[in-house]
């Protein structure tokens, strides 16, 4: 048996190719009972984010091409389009593809950890259609447990890569508890709800959301059980407001040196953190003069995510020997079962020739044969054909100038070298 990664990410195929198969919730029931149908096919997961579609299989074909040709007639594209993008992994790499895959390693963002609650629900998909066998269940749950000590051991996903993020990180970094503070979020594109999903995520519980348009706020809102205000109403809840977030795609700025000095006045010089993400920018630059108000750029920020990003490319060193240690261990294991099964075919072997034998003995014994001269026989017959096989293995080798062989079937049966 093999164990298979098939499958195109974004470094391979353009967006268009990835949508035409991607397997959506209304393809990937259909398609989990049909992979079982491939032929030579054990046992198989359907991996399908926005970035990637994989499969992962255990197989008995010798090659790749059955279930490539599935995966074409299954979302109706040339063969030769999907080829040029795909990507095939056996055995060791296909291990060290997964556990890549599942740390982070190999997304379009280094080290994001969404990644690895998608390869669970893979699986978790795939167990409940019943696709998987025992290897491909110890595939992943060994995936699983690699991500994890990556996790623990390093940390590759302990930095902030995006903007949104950063914006976050450094809010934690200045407020004890975000759940203590008010955030005044003015936007309400996709930028500043990125920011109020980290926010949710950190324990903000109080924000406020200022936009031009009001339906697109209270979309947010009501996501994140927040106030919303018009931008022209800023000026009256400024002074509420501990951190400000801003990414709007305004011409002029929104947030003036005079708007925030009135504010702080009404704070009584409470300190307010304000992070302008926005181009051209949000908040005027005048503003970082003020005692007591402290403002960041999106270029402060890119920074802080160029330097985490170098970060995180020195943990990944750290995570990829981790990879490679982890999948030669389960490697040794997976070809173990060969053995395991080619023992249990030859003890099976044994057993039989002994009851075939002891069958005849009794046979003779219950016709009024000598039971010495039965005995003998048996024992004979019995010595004759266990050794047969293995001797005949030893004179081939030995023939044919294989000593490498030949030491290990006499070590297998035994036998000292130098004898």
């Amino acid at each position: 048996m093999t164990l298979l990664a098939l499958g195109i990410n974004h470094n391979t195929a353009s967006v268009e190719l990835r949508e035409k198969v991607a397997f959506g919730p209304d393809k990937l029931s259909q398609a989990l009972s049909d992979i079982k149908q491939v032929e030579g096919i054990e046992g198989g997961v359907i991996l399908s984010t926005c970035n990637r579609t994989e499969l992962y299989c255990d197989v008995s074909a010798k090659d790749e091409g059955a279930l490539v040709d599935w995966l074409t007639e299954f979302h109706q594209v040339e063969p030769s389009e999907l080829r040029s993008s795909l990507y095939v992994h056996r055995d060791t790499e296909a291990i060290s593809h997964l556990m890549r895959v599942s740390c982070g390693l190999d997304s379009l963002v280094l080290g994001e950890p969404q990644i690895l609650g998608q390869v669970k629900q893979a699986f978790a998909d795939a167990k409940s259609h019943q696709s998987v066998n025992t290897s491909i269940e110890k595939l992943f749950q060994k995936g699983f447990s690699v991500a994890k000590r990556v996790r623990t051991e390093t940390d590759i996903g302990g930095s902030a890569v995006s903007v949104a993020y950063a914006a976050c990180t450094l809010a934690k970094h200045i407020f004890e508890s975000l759940a203590n503070s008010t955030v005044l979020l003015v936007g309400a594109g996709e930028t500043i709800e990125l920011v109020a999903k980290h926010l949710s995520s950190n324990g903000c519980t109080k924000m406020i959301v200022a936009n031009r348009t009001r339906e697109r706020a209270l979309s947010l809102a009501n996501e994140f059980g927040a106030e919303v205000i018009a931008l022209n109403e800023i000026p009256e809840h400024l002074a509420k407001a501990d951190i400000v977030i801003s990414s709007t795609a305004s011409p002029l700025p929104i947030i003036g040196k005079g708007m925030v000095e009135t504010s702080l006045s009404a704070r009584k010089h409470q300190p307010i953190l304000l992070i302008d993400i926005a181009v051209p920018r949000d908040i005027e630059a005048q503003v970082g003069d003020l005692d007591d108000a402290y403002l960041y750029t999106v270029d402060d920020l890119q920074s802080i995510v160029d330097s985490n990003i170098e970060q995180r490319r020195a943990e990944a060193v750290q995570a990829e020997a981790i990879v490679k240690q982890e999948s030669t261990v389960f490697m040794d294991w997976h070809r173990s079962l060969k053995s395991v099964n080619g023992i249990r075919e030859y003890r099976d072997n044994a057993h039989e020739i002994r009851k075939q034998l002891l069958e005849k003995g009794m046979q003779a014994l219950a016709s009024g044969a000598d039971p010495e001269k039965v005995l003998t026989e048996l024992s004979n017959k019995l010595t004759n054909k266990l050794i047969h096989s293995p001797t005949q293995a030893m004179q081939q080798a030995a023939q044919e100038g294989q000593h490498d062989k030949l030491q290990i079937i006499r070590e297998s049966l035994g036998l000292d070298m130098n004898s």
